[in-house]
């Protein structure tokens, strides 16, 4: 298995702050790693102060595309 495998899939598209945020938070209660898809201009600010918050590690890997790991 590939970690891409391994991570949920998060599509928040559509979706305004702070519901990108809030799919992610409920995602990442059973997963380790989560690529979240969100086209809502704040949701990269939203998710790093979630981030912060939960101590997570958070990745920009395209625009309007991110992997959220623990730790």
């Amino acid at each position: 298995m590939t970690n891409e495998a391994l991570a949920a899939e998060v599509d928040a598209r559509g979706m305004k702050c702070p519901w990108p945020a809030l799919r992610l938070a409920r995602a990442m209660r059973t997963q380790d790693t989560a690529i979240l898809l969100a086209d809502d201009p704040n949701a990269g600010r939203e998710i790093a102060a979630l981030a912060v918050e939960h101590g997570w590690h958070v990745t920009d890997e395209a625009p309007e595309r991110w992997r959220v790991t623990r730790g």
